[in-house]
């Protein structure tokens, strides 16, 4: 909120994926306490049909069930037109985040990485990378076991 003082900003945009709704949601609410306008956007908006770009029924997470797209230009989209000065995004996908950005018109920061795994805290993985985690720094097809020349 501080930075958005800063750059002079009355309006926020949150671009959500529909598995934070809560959060978005607290956010949203923290964001008016302070004084904002504050619009958000999930990531289903517009509802279009994964079956629009090809995708077969057998295909989708709940076959024979309604799926929607994500919709990160739609997002980006939507908070331009909502004239936002700055946009906080809020779980979207990896990739998706990326092509939000690439469409928000005004600046985008993030407040919540997606990472279903560690509890959106994607973080851990790196605080845990000598001990629980120490697998990922072993290069792949390795022991795992300290070889000196290897590790020059």
């Amino acid at each position: 909120m501080d930075f958005a003082r800063r750059l002079g900003v009355q309006r926020l945009g949150i671009a959500h994926c529909v598995g934070l709704m809560q959060e978005a949601k607290a956010a949203r609410d923290i964001f008016r306490a302070g004084g904002f306008e504050v619009f958000t956007v999930c990531c289903k908006a517009g509802s279009i049909p994964k079956e629009a770009v090809g995708l077969h029924d057998a295909e989708k997470v709940r076959p024979g069930q309604f799926e929607a797209m994500c919709s990160p230009v739609g997002q980006a989209a939507l908070l331009a037109k909502a004239g936002t000065g700055l946009n906080v995004v809020i779980g979207l996908c990896v990739g998706h985040d990326s092509i939000f950005f690439m469409h928000s018109k005004a600046p985008a920061t993030v407040l919540v990485a997606k990472d279903r795994v560690l509890g959106h805290n994607p973080v851990a993985a790196l605080y845990t990378s000598h001990s629980y985690y120490k697998r990922l720094t072993t290069p792949t097809g390795t022991t795992g076991i300290s070889d000196r020349a290897n590790d020059r």
